[in-house]
């Protein structure tokens, strides 16, 4: 720690007062009580890449260790396992205005995202085109173009400015070649949130079906997957689900879609009869076709826990949270930080960004590690120039976005960036 560095708060700093007054009158105060916070002088601003860690999930993790699979041992399939993945998928689908019998708990996101891309494409058999954006995760676009690769078909990239959706671009890119229009409903880097009912309409007009990932989104911002009428969905549940590293993923299929797709990837836990273990493969019918392999029971009994908050909390008062704390920061970069240097690059409409601020620095990846490391804040950093400050509305109070602002603008005033290297870890 440098020792002319001061950790705060900072009472005198523009805006404490405002902080302070939003943090009494909080309704969601109470759950940051409810997480694992051992350092307290460390502010986490990384939930939407990792959520903290919930009381509820270790406690549950334990007892799945403990009781249920070091005492009840294979009988605990019956007792609670087989069936959890349906339950944890119908937690979820009120996050996402889903039915219960339209969300389950499978896999990764990358490998539901490649099986619905491909049911999708040989449900529109005949069509040679898929269509997103260069704001989609990269591992998004890969497994499109994977997909598109294996059905013949291109995939097409729409061009944006970097920051913003290019919706008009994107609806132009549609006519009666498309299958699929595949986005992420909130943009990983600057947090652009597109309106998912006007682009599933779009591609509707032409015949196409829609995929959203929902990983940034899902937990942060109002989603309503049934007034959109969407196709299909995916997302994580280890960032603002808070469901612990390397959690299984969720997958959406509208119920009417359900029997007409097909599981690309067939494997038993998405079979008619698993236990009758006969070589022809009879899909079951609903949402648990789209099931490959055996769930991961300990990393979905932490799920549950952390999910299990969310919606407990409600989306309502969550995603009103998220709105607030991105303009606070908003409001305080603008003063603190545009001064220094620092630019702000997401949206500046609030109805059109998640709950995560992206800033832009030409020095970002080494203010990061002086942050990390002398500010007590926790960020990340996304290639070229971004430093994402999660704003977790669960677990990030008002107070909490002031001091990291603050900690920010006196590293970079201070120079206390210059000696770190510009090399980047393996994990950024």
């Amino acid at each position: 720690m440098n020792a002319d560095f001061h950790l705060g708060p900072f009472p005198s700093a523009a805006g404490y007062d405002e902080a302070v007054a939003a943090d009494a009158a909080d309704p969601l105060g109470s759950f940051r009580d409810r997480f694992v916070d051992d350092d307290p002088s460390t502010i986490y601003l990384d939930g939407n890449s990792l959520g903290r860690l919930s009381h509820a999930a270790a406690d549950a993790v334990a007892t799945a260790v403990g009781h249920e699979w070091g005492s009840r041992l294979i009988r605990s399939w019956n007792e609670r396992w087989w069936s959890l993945a349906g339950e944890v998928g119908a937690c979820i689908a009120p996050l996402v205005g889903a039915a219960a019998d339209e969300v389950i708990v499978a896999d990764s996101t990358t490998v539901n995202l490649h099986k619905l891309a491909a049911a999708a494409m040989a449900h529109r058999a005949g069509r040679t085109r898929i269509v997103t954006d260069d704001l989609n995760f990269p591992s998004d676009v890969h497994v499109l173009r994977s997909v598109a690769n294996g059905a013949g078909a291109q995939l097409h990239v729409v061009r944006s400015d970097g920051v913003h959706g290019p919706v008009d671009e994107i609806v132009d890119a549609l006519d009666e070649d498309v299958a699929l229009l595949s986005l992420s409903a909130t943009v990983f880097k600057s947090g652009y949130t597109y309106d998912i009912e006007r682009l599933t309409d779009a591609a509707h007009a032409v015949g196409a079906l829609v995929l959203w990932d929902l990983s940034h989104a899902v937990g942060a911002v109002t989603v309503d997957l049934a007034t959109a009428n969407a196709d299909l969905a995916v997302g994580c549940t280890y960032k603002f689900l808070n469901g612990g590293p390397g959690s299984p993923a969720f997958l959406y299929v509208r119920r009417d879609l359900q029997d007409q797709l097909r599981n690309p990837i067939a494997g038993w836990w998405g079979d008619a009869e698993p236990f009758e273990f006969g070589l022809a493969h009879e899909p079951a019918p609903g949402i648990v076709r789209f099931q490959t392999g055996t769930a991961p029971v300990l990393s979905l009994v932490g799920a549950e826990a952390g999910i299990g908050l969310v919606a407990e909390a409600g989306m309502a008062a969550i995603a009103a949270k998220g709105r607030a704390l991105v303009a606070q920061v908003e409001t305080l970069a603008d003063a603190r930080l545009a001064p220094l240097g620092v630019r702000w690059v997401s949206p500046r409409d609030a109805d059109r960004r998640g709950a995560h601020a992206a800033l832009a620095h030409d020095d970002a990846w080494q203010i990061c590690q002086a942050l990390i490391d002398i500010g007590r804040v926790i960020p990340d950093f996304r290639a070229p120039d971004n430093i994402r400050l999660g704003l977790s509305p669960l677990t990030t109070s008002h107070l909490d976005a002031h001091t990291a602002v603050e900690r920010l603008a006196r590293v970079i005033e201070n120079g206390l960036a210059a000696d770190y290297p510009a090399d980047r870890a393996a994990v950024t």
